[in-house]
C-alpha cells in the first residue's frame, strides 16, 4: 500500500492511496473516515486516520488487498473508500442476522466503481472473521454477468473449486445439495415445472444469497422457487443502479441500503471518469401539429380490437417510426462517423439501436460514410496548410485501420426477419460465432482494431471496457437501463480524461431524471407517505378477493376449479376444452373472463417472491392454462392496412428530408376455397358449439380483413358480418343460428374471392375494375369489357414506368401518376359523365397511393 501526496494542489494538500504497484490513475483519495462521513482537517488527516490506525491498517491488509489475474498479468488491489466502508457496514447485520429475517440489505455502488470486487472482499471478510460453515451463492439474471462474476472471483483466486458455475437446473439442485464455499448460477436456473412448488433443498441457515442488479427479476416466480429452495438463507443485494420510486419493494425482500455510493460522490472520487452530454439530434420539424389526435382518430375508424391497438402501439409507435426512418438513419450515420474521427480522445465507441435490424443498417450506412469521409479527407490533404496536414493524415489513419462489427444476440429466423427490414445479419453472425475471432476480447483490447460497435441489448450490462470513451444513443432508453448503458463510457483509462454521451433521440430529459436519481444522497426515494406501493397484506387480500370473483365467475358457466385441481391426464384435457367452449359463449363472456383472469395474475405477480404465493400457486396455473387456451383460438391479428395509413399520417406529419417506413407485407392468406364446409358442420354437432363457432369466425375475420384490405368495394361484406357478430353478442341469435349464419357468410366470401376467375381478372385489376364501376355506374357487357381494359391498361402503364421508388415522397411523381389516372381514364365508356369521370381519377388515385409503394412494392405484393 502506498500514499501519495500531491503537492501541486493549490489549497489543501490532497493525498492519493494505492497498491504499490498501481498505474497513477489508480490510485484515489480517502474521503471519508468512518460510514458517518468524518473528515479529518486536511485531506491526508482523513487519509491517514481512516487507513493507518492499527485496527484499520491490518483490517485493509488482511481483507480487502487482493490480487487477480487481468489482462498483461497480474494485479494488486488496495480497496478504495467507499469499498472499505460499504463492505464494513453490509457485514454488520451478520451476527444478528435471525432478527433481520436474513435480510442483509441493499449495496448500491454505482456502476463502475468496483461492485463486483467488493463481493470479493464481502466474501473473503465473512470466510475469515465470522465462525461459520458459510457458503456464498452468487446469482444473476444475464448469462454475460454470470461469466463476468465467476472470472473475477476465479481470476483473484477466492474461487478455487472446479465445476461450482451452475450449467443446468440440475446442476444447480445439486451444489446447493452439497458442500461448497461458492456457486454461480442464473436466476433462471430456478425454473420449476409448472403448476409444481419449486422443493425445499436445504435448512442450511449459513448459506448467504448475493443477488446482482435486483431489480429485474427478484419479484418473479424463480425468485419464489429460490426462496422455496432455500427457506432459512440470507439475501443481500448488489446493485450499480438506484431504487427508484414504484421499486420499493426490492426493500421489503432484501433490507434497507447498507451503502450508498452514487454517480456523483463516484466521479468526484476518481472511482469513475466524469461523464459528459452532447445533443447532436437531427433536426425534426413536425409540421402537423395534430399528429397526435390524427393517429387516434385513425385508430377509432379502424374499429380496431384490443389485441390489434396492443399490438399496432408495440410495432407502429411514432418514435419508431420516425427513429429508423431511412433518410434519418442516414444523418446519424454521416455525422457519426464525422464525430467519430474527430474525438480527441479517440477511445473505442458503441452506437446502441434501437433494434437489430437497425443496427445492422446503421452498420451498412456507417461503413458507406465512411469511405465518402476518407475520401473527402484525402481530397483536403491536397491543398491543406502545413497546421492542417497532421490532423488530417491522423484521421484517415485512425478511419483506414477501424474495424467495425455489429454486435447482438442471436434468434430463431432472425435472416428472414431482419431481411424484411432491409438489413442483412448473415455476415455479422458467422463473425460473432466464429470461434478463432473473439469480438469481446478485440473490443476490450486497447491496441486491437475493433474500435466501434453497433449494439442494442448486448454488452450493456456486465461488459467492462475501460478504454470505451464513447457512448452513441440512438435508442430510447430510461432509468436503469438508460445508467446501465451510459456507464460503459465510465471507466478509467490511461489519458481518459471523461466519457462520452452523444444522444442522437433526444434522452437528454430523461438522462436528467435519471442523474439526479443516480445522484441523490437517498438513493432516489421519496419521503415518506409519497409511496405507492401498498402493504403486502392488502394485497394479499386483494389477490384473495380477486380469485373468489374468478371462482364465482367459472361456477356460474359451470366450471368446477376445486375438481380440476384433482384431476390428471385425460380427465384435465376434457375440463380444459369445457372450458373454453363455455367462456366462449360470446365476447361479453370472455372480455369478463380476461378482465378476471389479468386482475388475478396481476396481483399474484405482484406479492412474488413472497411464499405467501405458495398458497394461489396451484390456481394461478389453471387460469394462466386456461387464458392461453382461450388466447390460442385467435388467429394473429393483421394490421397491415392500419400500418399503411398510419405511415401517411407520418409522412405528412414529419417533414425531415423525406423519411421513410417499412412497410408490412401481407400475411399468410386462407383459401376459402379449400375450407371443407360440411366437415366443419359436423364437428360443430358432435364438439363444442362455442369454440367452433369462434374459430370459425376468426377465420372469417381473418381472411374478410385481407380482401377489404386488397379491394375497398367490399366494405359492404365487412359492415354486414359485424352486424352479425353484434346480433349475437346482443342475444338476438342463438349459437346455432349463428354457426349457419357464418357458414353462409363464408360461402358469400368463397364466392367473392372465386371473381377474379369469373371475371378474368388479377386481384389487383379486380379492384381498379370495382373501382371504376361501383356502385353507380351500371353497363351493358360490352361496356363492362371496355372498363376491364381500361383498367387492365391504366396498371399496366403505371406499373411499368410511374410507380418509381418512393414516387409518393415527390411532388413531381405524384403529379405523373395522377396525370397518367386522367389519360387512362379518357378511354372509359361514354355512360361516365364528366363528373363520373372526375370522381373516378379522384378515387383511382386515392386507391394507387394507398395500394402501392414504389416498383415492385404494394400490398398485393406476395
Amino acid at each position: 500500500m502506498s500514499l501519495l501526496v500531491d503537492l501541486k494542489e493549490p489549497h489543501p494538500i490532497k493525498s492519493y492511496i494505492g497498491s504499490v504497484s498501481a498505474q497513477w490513475e489508480h490510485f484515489a483519495d480517502w474521503k471519508r473516515i468512518n460510514d458517518e462521513g468524518e473528515e479529518g482537517i486536511i485531506s491526508l488527516d482523513t487519509m491517514v486516520r481512516g487507513t493507518c490506525t492499527k485496527e484499520r491498517l491490518l483490517d485493509l491488509i488482511e481483507n480487502f488487498t487482493l490480487f487477480q489475474l487481468v489482462r498483461g498479468g497480474m494485479v494488486k488491489l488496495i480497496a478504495k473508500n467507499h469499498q472499505y466502508l460499504g463492505v464494513n457496514n453490509a457485514i454488520k447485520p451478520l451476527p444478528n442476522i435471525q432478527q433481520v429475517q436474513g435480510k442483509l440489505g441493499v449495496f448500491w455502488h454505482t456502476q463502475g466503481s468496483g461492485k463486483s470486487v467488493s463481493m470479493i472482499f464481502f466474501a473473503q471478510k465473512i470466510l475469515r472473521k465470522i465462525p461459520g460453515n458459510w457458503t456464498f451463492l452468487i446469482v444473476t439474471d444475464r448469462q454475460e454477468l454470470d461469466t463476468q462474476i465467476y472470472t473475477n472471483f476465479a481470476d483473484a483466486n477466492v474461487v478455487t473449486e472446479p465445476h461450482t458455475q451452475a450449467s443446468s437446473s440440475e446442476h444447480l439442485k445439486q451444489l446447493l445439495q452439497e458442500d461448497h464455499r461458492f456457486i454461480f448460477t442464473l436466476i433462471h436456473k430456478f425454473r420449476a415445472d409448472k403448476g409444481t412448488q419449486y422443493p425445499k433443498l436445504t435448512d442450511r441457515s449459513d448459506i448467504i444469497v448475493i443477488v446482482d442488479e435486483a431489480h429485474r427479476t427478484q419479484y418473479t416466480t424463480l425468485a419464489l422457487n429460490m426462496r422455496n429452495a432455500l427457506p432459512k438463507a440470507a439475501f443481500i443485494a448488489f446493485t450499480g443502479t438506484p431504487l427508484i420510486a414504484g421499486e420499493e419493494k426490492t426493500k421489503d425482500i432484501f433490507g434497507d441500503y447498507v451503502s450508498i455510493y452514487n454517480y456523483k460522490q463516484s466521479s468526484q472520487d476518481g472511482a469513475t471518469v466524469r461523464l459528459y452530454y452532447e445533443n447532436r439530434i437531427p433536426e425534426v420539424q413536425l409540421t402537423n401539429e395534430d399528429l397526435n389526435e390524427d393517429i387516434e382518430n385513425l385508430l377509432d375508424e379502424a374499429m380496431l380490437d384490443e389485441d390489434q391497438e396492443l399490438k399496432l402501439e408495440r410495432d407502429f409507435s411514432r418514435e419508431y417510426q420516425i427513429i429508423t426512418r431511412e433518410d434519418r438513419l442516414d444523418k446519424v450515420a454521416k455525422d457519426l462517423i464525422v464525430h467519430f474521427a474527430s474525438r480527441g480522445y479517440k477511445g473505442k465507441a458503441m452506437l446502441v439501436s434501437i433494434d437489430k435490424a437497425t443496427a445492422v443498417r446503421m452498420y451498412d450506412k456507417v461503413k458507406k460514410y465512411k469511405e465518402v469521409y476518407l475520401k473527402q479527407l484525402k481530397n483536403s490533404l491536397t491543398t491543406a496548410q502545413s497546421q492542417e496536414i497532421q490532423d488530417l493524415e491522423e484521421k484517415i489513419n485512425f478511419l483506414e485501420t477501424t474495424d467495425m462489427a455489429v454486435i447482438v444476440s442471436q434468434s430463431q429466423n432472425e435472416v428472414e426477419q431482419i431481411k424484411k427490414k432491409g438489413a442483412d445479419i448473415t455476415q455479422h453472425r458467422k463473425r460473432l460465432i466464429d470461434k478463432t475471432e473473439n469480438l469481446e476480447e478485440k473490443f476490450k483490447n486497447p491496441d486491437d482494431p475493433l474500435k466501434l460497435v453497433f449494439v442494442c441489448a448486448m454488452w450493456m450490462t456486465g461488459f467492462d471496457v475501460p478504454c470505451c470513451s464513447t457512448i452513441y444513443l440512438d435508442k430510447p432508453m430510461r432509468n436503469h437501463t438508460l445508467m446501465q448503458t451510459i456507464a460503459r463510457a465510465n471507466r478509467v483509462f490511461p489519458e481518459k480524461n471523461n466519457g462520452l454521451i452523444v444522444d442522437y433521440v433526444g434522452v437528454f430529459r430523461d438522462l436528467e431524471k435519471a442523474l439526479a436519481i443516480y445522484g441523490s444522497g437517498a438513493g432516489g426515494t421519496v419521503e415518506e407517505g409519497e409511496s405507492p406501493a401498498q402493504d403486502k397484506s392488502e394485497l394479499v387480500a386483494l389477490l384473495r378477493k380477486a380469485v373468489e370473483k374468478m371462482l364465482v365467475f367459472c361456477k356460474d358457466k359451470g366450471i368446477d376449479f376445486q375438481q380440476v385441481l384433482l384431476a390428471r391426464g385425460f380427465d384435465k384435457v376434457k375440463w380444459l376444452k369445457d372450458a373454453v367452449d363455455a367462456i366462449l359463449v360470446n365476447d361479453n363472456t370472455k372480455k369478463d373472463f380476461s378482465h378476471l383472469a389479468n386482475q388475478v395474475l396481476r396481483v399474484y405477480k405482484a406479492i412474488l417472491p413472497d411464499p405467501v404465493a405458495n398458497e394461489f400457486s396451484q390456481t394461478r396455473f389453471l387460469l394462466q392454462l386456461l387464458a392461453n387456451a382461450i388466447d390460442s383460438q385467435k388467429l394473429e391479428v393483421d394490421i397491415s392496412q392500419i400500418a399503411t395509413e398510419l405511415g401517411e399520417i407520418l409522412d405528412s406529419s414529419v417533414a425531415a428530408e423525406n423519411y421513410v417506413i417499412d412497410e408490412i407485407r401481407a400475411s399468410k392468406l386462407i383459401d376459402l376455397s379449400q375450407i371443407d364446409f360440411e366437415t366443419i358442420k359436423d364437428k360443430f354437432l358432435s364438439g363444442r358449439k362455442h369454440t367452433e363457432t369462434a374459430r370459425l369466425r376468426n377465420a372469417l375475420e381473418k381472411k374478410l380483413t385481407d380482401m377489404v384490405r386488397f379491394n375497398r368495394s367490399r366494405l359492404n361484406y365487412l359492415n354486414k358480418f359485424q352486424s352479425m357478430i353484434d346480433e349475437y353478442n346482443s342475444g338476438c341469435v342463438n349459437v346455432e343460428e349463428q354457426f349457419r349464419l357464418l357458414l353462409e357468410f363464408a360461402k358469400s366470401l368463397n364466392y367473392e374471392e372465386q371473381r377474379t376467375i369469373a371475371e378474368d381478372l388479377t386481384e389487383e385489376e379486380l379492384a381498379m375494375f370495382d373501382l371504376l364501376t361501383k356502385p353507380e355506374v351500371n353497363l351493358s357487357k360490352k361496356e363492362e369489357s371496355e372498363v376491364k381494359k381500361v383498367a387492365k391498361e391504366l396498371l399496366a402503364t403505371l406499373k411499368k414506368g410511374k410507380l418509381v421508388l418512393d414516387w409518393r415522397k415527390r411532388q413531381q411523381t405524384r403529379a405523373a401518376v395522377r396525370l397518367c389516372i386522367e389519360e387512362q381514364l379518357e378511354n372509359l365508356p361514354e355512360i361516365y359523365s364528366i363528373e363520373t369521370y372526375k370522381r373516378k381519377c379522384d378515387q383511382a388515385y386515392q386507391h394507387i397511393y394507398e395500394s402501392y409503394f414504389g416498383s415492385e412494392r404494394s400490398v398485393y405484393a406476395a
